[in-house]
């Protein structure tokens, strides 16, 4: 997949869109376009009102309330949170230790896996590994009935031979390792080069191999320009289907980078502060994200809009947790941490609304 090249223009700002023109194609989006940036101010604001414990500052959606979606931002959601500042960021920062936690980390996607890992064979380090060690805290820990899998995604097995689903992705990031995967990562000139070294691999498909590359991208053994490259999920071409219709079909990355360049202006259009992450704007990953939430709110929102999917109803339930969100912490290199944490304090003395 090429590097992105935008070719979009945007219509007048002060009446609603006909039509944008992307990739040398007219489309004509449906209602669910505009549904698309209201959606990302109200989960933005939900955003900072959960944070800063401001019920009386949730957005009077009872889709949004009712419901779980993620966030505008993906290194905002609280899995992304803890595999940036527990995984990423804390421990050795030597670049085999970082990918070989970021990968075992994501090939399960569950905060409570890497915390029964960490507490059984810590502080975890390639060099220090004990994989027979591993398997048998995993096996215990599966033959107890305990969820060793986020149900976030699928994480398709990749069929190694091995007895058990985890055995297999164990031995699988055993086998990067050993193929100097972190060497060759740091001497791609790319994300889109990062990506398809992690899909030379068994089960990492474009998906995965998309958001493992992300989850890479956030830490310090890479840092490669996020709006360069993208792939559109399953979630996220339905959502795409719903605002622009068939002739969206096969250039869905170049919606996703429209959305990216346009941003201000249809905020702007449709009267809506959005109030970026600390100055940050929405990057290709945030925008492609939000398609796949917007393809959920739409099934009770706009139900006569067809996706590709056919789904109807939304599964998530929102359950409040009974811990409190820890502070965000963003990547280092990204120097938005304390911007955040201004807005946070900012958001805290206002009774209506979210200055952006």
């Amino acid at each position: 997949m090429q590097t992105l090249r935008r070719s979009a223009s945007v219509p007048p700002m002060d009446c609603a869109p006909l039509r944008v023109d992307v990739a040398g194609r007219r489309l004509a989006p449906s209602t669910v376009f505009d549904t698309y940036w209201r959606f990302a101010a109200d989960r933005q604001e939900l955003y900072f009102a959960r944070l800063t414990n401001r019920a009386d500052l949730v957005p009077d959606d009872e889709i949004l309330r009712t419901h779980r979606f993620t966030n505008c931002y993906r290194a905002a959601d609280r899995v992304s949170q803890f595999a940036i500042h527990d995984v990423a960021y804390e421990g050795s920062q030597d670049a085999t230790d970082v990918v070989f936690r970021v990968l075992l980390f994501k090939l399960f996607n569950k905060i409570g896996t890497w915390q029964l890992l960490n507490a059984e064979l810590g502080p975890i380090t390639w060099r220090s590994w004990k994989p027979r060690m591993a398997r048998a805290v995993l096996d215990a820990a599966w033959a107890s009935g305990r969820r060793l899998y986020s149900p976030a995604y699928v994480i398709p097995p990749p069929r190694l031979g091995g007895p058990r689903k985890h055995h297999d992705h164990l031995l699988l990031l055993e086998t990067m390792m050993r193929d100097r995967l972190p060497r060759r990562m740091q001497e791609a000139d790319s994300l889109s080069q990062v990506f398809r070294l992690l899909g030379e691999y068994p089960g990492i498909g474009d998906f995965l191999g998309f958001q493992f590359a992300i989850d890479l991208n956030y830490a310090s053994v890479i840092d490669f320009d996020e709006n360069q490259f993208v792939v559109a999920g399953p979630g996220a071409r339905d959502g795409i289907r719903k605002c622009f219709g068939r002739a969206a079909a096969g250039i869905e990355a170049e919606i996703i980078a429209y959305m990216v360049d346009t941003q201000e202006e249809h905020f702007d259009r449709l009267g809506l502060q959005f109030a970026s992450l600390g100055g940050r704007p929405l990057h290709l990953i945030d925008c492609q994200n939000l398609f796949c939430e917007v393809d959920k709110y739409s099934r009770v929102a706009h139900p006569e809009v067809a996706g590709i999917s056919g789904r109807t109803r939304i599964k998530q339930v929102y359950r409040p947790s009974a811990e409190p969100l820890p502070p965000p912490w963003f990547p280092p290199k990204w120097g938005i941490t304390d911007a955040v944490g201004r807005q946070l304090r900012q958001f805290t003395k206002v009774t209506t609304g979210m200055s952006g």
